[in-house]
């Protein structure tokens, strides 16, 4: 029952898609990821997955609409939704989904992070 501190936390890594796993509970991740740059087009069959912007704004890319996200604002995709996040300048993001939920979903390129580090 440690508190932790988001700043900190992001501190300590500077790669891009790059989850890690800041917490769990109940089965679900709190994972912390810096964007920087367009991510890969992708949908998750079974999961929902929340973006929470920590610092800075991102582009969340539907393929029929997109939508800004900035500081203090959070987005729900659905599961099955196809999107991608863009992000011109860098970010700093909260995830939280379900532990085990691959980064790039359906698709398996370079930016499949399959085993993620603790922070």
């Amino acid at each position: 029952m440690n508190k932790v501190n988001l700043a900190e936390k992001f501190s300590t890594f500077s790669e891009h898609w790059s989850p890690k796993i800041a917490g769990e509970l109940n089965g679900q991740h709190v994972k912390l990821v810096k964007f920087q740059g367009p991510f890969t087009w992708h949908h998750h069959e079974h999961e929902d997955e929340l973006f929470l912007v920590v610092k800075g704004s991102f582009i969340m890319e539907f393929r029929d609409r997109n939508v800004t996200l900035n500081e203090g604002e959070f987005i729900i995709v659905p599961r099955g939704v196809e999107h991608r996040p863009n992000a011109p300048e860098e970010v700093e993001v909260l995830l939280f989904e379900p532990a085990g939920t691959l980064n790039t979903g359906n698709v398996d390129n370079e930016f499949t992070k399959k085993e993620l580090k603790s922070i």
